[in-house]
């Protein structure tokens, strides 16, 4: 049987995680593809640093290049994270032929297209399942299961420190404040969350899985990002009252385009109110979920651990056996990292994107408040499809709650800034995308 030595970049908790499945299921992954899997060598920044798993000091080094190198090891995996050095790791080891395992969105999202292009040239192959929803076989399902379909809509929770936070705020009636605090102490969330909650690890995510459904390198500061901090106990409550539950979504669609550029996609990454009738309505705590259409297969769904230690371990262990298996056959090319199979392909901005609304104003309680919103919106050809105006005691402000047929975003924003100029609005309003599913 052939042995296939691995050099491993990183043993922190993925890294860790990586060493500890292949010592356990390592006999047997040799009986399902015919191939040894040996952790040859690990590179760490500190050798004397206490690891959770613990690794041969003899295997230990703090230079990666004795790995990306070193005839003797054949398959690189990339798990420090971070975009700088990473690139360095991944990049030298391409050009050294090696084929890679990573799993980093991020430096995906930022030099994928780069890196994949080294790899085409070297006779490489770049292998990164373990980058979107850690332990959901996403990027095997739209790489190979889905070779004969055109994929018109993919609608992704792919953030579970999002999803655990509004689950717990839908499940509590508790403050999004609270809530990540708990998740900071829990571990779900960073000390310093943006990544997350302002759904720019979504967006990562989102791009990598636009790129490969539509064929062509999404640029990542051309998705459009929103996160969930202005989501509040009281949009959880109505959204509810109206049949909705608040999800973040990483949103791919195809859009009808002229001629020219007929590929035209929106990507975008925002939290939605979704119906509660729909299964990503019941994903919740930290799982991910994948709705994917295609014109031939229809509706699919993946479902599972996003994030975690044996969750994206499962998923680097899967891009292990397809990188051997690839190695022994003589095969680097079967599955090439990225195909650009689409040629014009452009991304719709936000202002152009058609959506139904949620809008929350709070508004001074006196006659004809409702009468002046609806004529802005009239005005802009924006239909109103339902209120709600609770009866609140002891005088002040109201919550007004408008639901919004169809709209453009350019429409709907500028509807919305003269709006908050009336006095009778007495603070910004909030406005959350339906998403129907349609």
């Amino acid at each position: 049987m052939r042995r296939v030595n691995i050099g491993l970049v990183g043993a922190g908790t993925v890294g860790g995680g990586v060493y500890q499945a292949i010592q356990r299921n390592a006999s047997l992954m040799a009986c399902r593809l015919g191939v040894s899997l040996r952790i040859h060598r690990v590179a760490v920044r500190d050798i004397r640093r206490a690891r959770d798993v613990r690794i041969p000091r003899s295997l230990l080094t703090t230079d990666w290049k004795q790995l990306t190198q070193d005839p003797r090891i054949d398959i690189v995996v990339e798990l420090m994270g971070g975009t700088s050095t990473a690139r360095e790791v991944v990049a030298s080891a391409l050009r050294a032929g090696k084929p890679v395992v990573t799993a980093n969105k991020a430096l995906l999202s930022a030099h994928g297209e780069s890196l994949f292009s080294i790899a085409q040239q070297r006779g490489g192959n770049l292998y990164y399942e373990a980058s979107v929803a850690g332990g959901i076989p996403i990027i095997k399902v739209l790489r190979e299961a889905m070779v004969g379909n055109r994929i018109t809509r993919l609608y992704g929770i792919v953030n579970g420190t999002c999803n655990y936070i509004l689950t717990r705020m839908k499940r509590e009636g508790a403050d999004f404040m609270d809530v990540l605090r708990d998740a900071q102490k829990l571990g779900y969330a960073e000390a310093e969350p943006s990544l997350d909650v302002d759904g720019h690890d979504a967006a990562h995510k989102t791009g990598i899985l636009a790129s490969l459904a539509h064929g062509f390198w999404v640029n990542p500061a051309l998705i459009h990002t929103e996160g969930i901090r202005h989501i509040t106990q009281r949009d959880i409550e109505f959204a509810g009252q109206l049949g909705y539950t608040i999800k973040l979504l990483g949103i791919v669609k195809a859009r009808p385009g002229v001629a020219r550029a007929a590929n035209r996609v929106q990507v975008s990454v925002y939290p939605a109110l979704i119906p509660n009738s729909h299964v990503l309505a019941s994903v919740n705590d930290v799982f991910n979920a994948v709705f994917l259409r295609g014109d031939i297969v229809g509706d699919t769904l993946y479902y599972g651990r996003g994030a975690g230690q044996d969750a994206t371990a499962s998923s680097v262990l899967s891009d292990l056996g397809d990188a051997a298996l690839d190695l022994l056959h003589d095969s680097r090319r079967r599955v090439p990292a990225f195909v650009a199979h689409r040629e014009g392909g452009l991304m719709v901005p936000i202002d152009e994107a058609v959506s139904r609304y949620y809008v929350r104003l709070d508004v001074i309680d006196r006659p004809g408040v409702l009468a002046r919103i609806a004529a802005i919106l009239g005005r802009a050809k924006i239909g109103i499809s339902s209120v709600i105006q609770p009866e609140v005691h002891g005088g002040g402000g109201v919550p007004l709650i408008l639901m919004i047929h169809d709209a453009t975003n350019a429409a709907m924003r500028r509807a919305l800034t003269k709006i908050s100029r009336l006095s009778v609005v007495r603070s910004r309003p909030s406005l959350i995308r339906v998403e129907s599913f349609d």
